[in-house]
């Protein structure tokens, strides 16, 4: 019976949700979202409770945000001058654009807009919330030498890189 390990590729159909009940993310109606173990491909608490699991199980994992997307930072969030949007006639709260920074490249959201100053949140949408999973194990199996060096699991054709 194959568990999960350092190295499976695994397959799982996953709902989550918030503290709510409201879904956020889902596999159901589509294909299960696979990953390879110990690449650090999804979030920390996630892998965590997968480890040692085989197909067929099922489980419900709650994650801290410190073992998901991290704690809400209120530094990430700052007001700049609309000029920095050219080209985008119309900015609306919730729309998300890609800002340099010293860190790379980050996701920023648009958290409002008054007159000529943007405020922008530079958190990942997730930083701060719980996390419920509800995740049944639907495949495993060994990585390829290939997706071993590359980190991440290869598609049934295999993927290129450009």
């Amino acid at each position: 019976m194959m568990q999960i390990a350092q190295n499976s590729v695994v397959a799982i159909a996953y709902t989550l949700t918030d503290d709510n009940g409201t879904v956020i993310d889902t596999s159901a109606g589509g294909e299960p979202l696979v990953y390879l173990h110990g690449a650090r491909n999804i979030i920390p608490g996630l892998e965590n409770a997968l480890a040692g699991k085989a197909i067929g199980d099922k489980l419900q994992v709650t994650i801290a945000p410190v073992d998901g997307y991290g704690e809400y930072d209120a530094q990430m969030v700052q007001s700049v001058p609309r000029q920095m949007f050219a080209g985008v006639d119309n900015i609306e709260v919730g729309m998300q654009f890609q800002a340099q920074t010293d860190h790379g490249i980050q996701v920023v959201t648009i958290a409002a807009v008054e007159g000529d100053e943007v405020t922008v949140d530079g958190n990942h949408p997730l930083a701060g919330v719980q996390l419920n999973f509800d995740v049944e194990v639907m495949s495993i199996r060994a990585a390829t030498e290939e997706e071993l060096a590359h980190g991440h699991v290869h598609g049934p054709d295999g993927h290129h890189h450009h």
